[in-house]
């Protein structure tokens, strides 16, 4: 890591921010002007994405599992030594799945036990290993959950829990640490974070007219952490161009 800010910038500290709307968020926090810390695993590619953001504000990277516990409390136990004695917000953006799945019958357990620890029980984590560092107590976290909460593709067993315990946690997170520190949760539907072309159709399905793109869910983050919402706690914000609203039949 490196940077070192003043007593009176606020840090922000953003898993899985090496890509993707991570990224996104990472870089409209620096706009925001805030100091940043992006948390991945993907050592390369955080680096990367640092070098990247660095000429936009202080952003620092540090290598971290957030499924794991001692990964996790490392990380933020070494936060003070490198310049940072304080954050202010946390945004639990790390998240995996299994792309192909498995029937219920031929479940990997290992494979779900994985995908909870790093989905699920990684905000559990860091709340445990920020909460000492918030200053004078208080703070705002924000979790990334997803639409697959309300809906389903077949046998995403670990994924789909996982959000669905994700919104759960973050109300009861909000009523534990509240008032000081408040916690909500923002649930992407399609969010384009790849080089593969989008087709009209991609687009027309939705009743907004388009796909979403990772700056939708950085600018909500960014509100979320604002004092514009500071009477804003326990809520889960549906950002999906309306398609969980939309009726859909096949003819």
């Amino acid at each position: 890591m490196n940077g070192h800010p003043g007593d009176e910038k606020k840090a922000a500290v953003v898993s899985g921010g090496a890509r993707g709307i991570g990224r996104a968020i990472a870089r409209r926090l620096l706009e925001d002007g805030y100091s940043v810390l992006i948390f991945d695993i993907d050592r390369k590619t955080g680096m990367k994405t640092v070098s990247e953001l660095q000429s936009e504000g202080d952003a620092a990277f540090c290598h971290v599992d957030v499924g794991d516990e001692e990964s996790v409390k490392a990380a933020f136990e070494q936060l003070p030594g490198r310049g940072y004695s304080h954050i202010d917000f946390v945004v639990n953006n790390a998240g995996i799945s299994d792309p192909h799945g498995d029937p219920i019958g031929k479940i990997d357990i290992a494979m779900w036990n994985r995908i909870l620890a790093v989905n699920l029980t990684s905000v559990v984590l860091t709340a445990k290993h920020a909460y000492p560092l918030f200053r004078r107590g208080r703070g705002a976290i924000v979790n990334i959950s997803s639409t697959r909460f309300l809906q389903s593709e077949k046998n995403t067993f670990a994924y789909t829990a996982s959000k669905g315990g994700m919104v759960s946690l973050t109300h009861a997170l909000a009523v534990s640490l509240g008032p000081n520190i408040r916690a909500n949760c923002i649930s992407p539907g399609w969010i384009h974070t790849h080089d593969e072309p989008l087709s009209s159709e991609d687009h027309a399905q939705h009743p907004a007219g388009r796909v979403g793109e990772p700056r939708d869910i950085a600018s909500l983050v960014s509100w979320l952490l604002s004092d514009e919402s500071r009477f804003v706690t326990g809520q889960n914000f549906i950002v999906d161009g309306g398609m969980t609203r939309k009726m859909i039949y096949v003819e």
